[in-house]
């Protein structure tokens, strides 16, 4: 049973072995073509302008205030003072789980 566990092992790893070996790199860039753009630069540069001035005047593209315009608005009568007196009352009375205790 084990030496047919290291024969499966030894042959897997001679074949992930064998396809691991890259060829040799070729750095010589005289072999290589020139990039040939299909537009000039100057159409290329005006239309990243154009777009960076449009995401300036709005980042978010119109999606985020979308979205917010429909989220309900949070409301609430009770004062930032009132809440905070009532959660200390709660952590102390023990209702409110806290520390490691509350994992």
């Amino acid at each position: 049973m084990n030496a047919t566990k290291l024969f499966t092992a030894t042959a897997f790893a001679a074949l992930a072995s064998i396809g691991a070996h890259a060829g040799p790199a070729d750095f010589n860039l005289q072999n290589r073509s020139p990039f040939q753009s299909t537009r000039p630069a100057a159409e290329v540069k005006a239309e990243v302008k154009a777009e960076a001035i449009a995401a300036a005047r709005n980042p978010n593209n119109g999606e985020v205030d979308r979205v917010a315009a429909q989220a309900p608005k949070a409301t609430s009568e009770l004062a930032r003072a009132t809440v905070r007196a009532q959660t200390i009352a709660a952590l102390r009375a023990g209702q409110i789980p806290h520390g490691e205790a509350s994992m």
